[in-house]
C-alpha cells in the first residue's frame, strides 16, 4: 500500500488559514464553511480515516 498523493485538503490545511485571512472580504460564509469541512475531512476531528489492505489485512489510520 503506497502513500496517498497530495489532496486538496492537504493544501487547505497548510495554506487555508492565511489565504482566508487575506481574502476574508471576498469569501462568503458558505465558502468558508466548505473550506473548513474539507480541512477536517479524514482527520480525528471527524473520527479519522482507516485504510485496510484486503490481501494482507494491514491497517493504516
Amino acid at each position: 500500500m503506497g502513500a496517498p498523493g497530495l489532496e486538496v485538503a492537504d493544501i487547505f490545511r497548510a495554506h487555508g488559514p492565511a489565504w482566508r485571512q487575506a481574502q476574508h472580504a471576498h469569501l462568503s460564509l458558505g465558502q468558508r464553511k466548505v473550506m473548513s469541512a474539507i480541512e477536517q475531512c479524514r482527520t480525528a476531528a471527524l473520527s479519522g480515516h482507516v485504510l485496510r489492505c484486503d490481501a494482507c489485512e494491514q491497517v493504516e489510520v
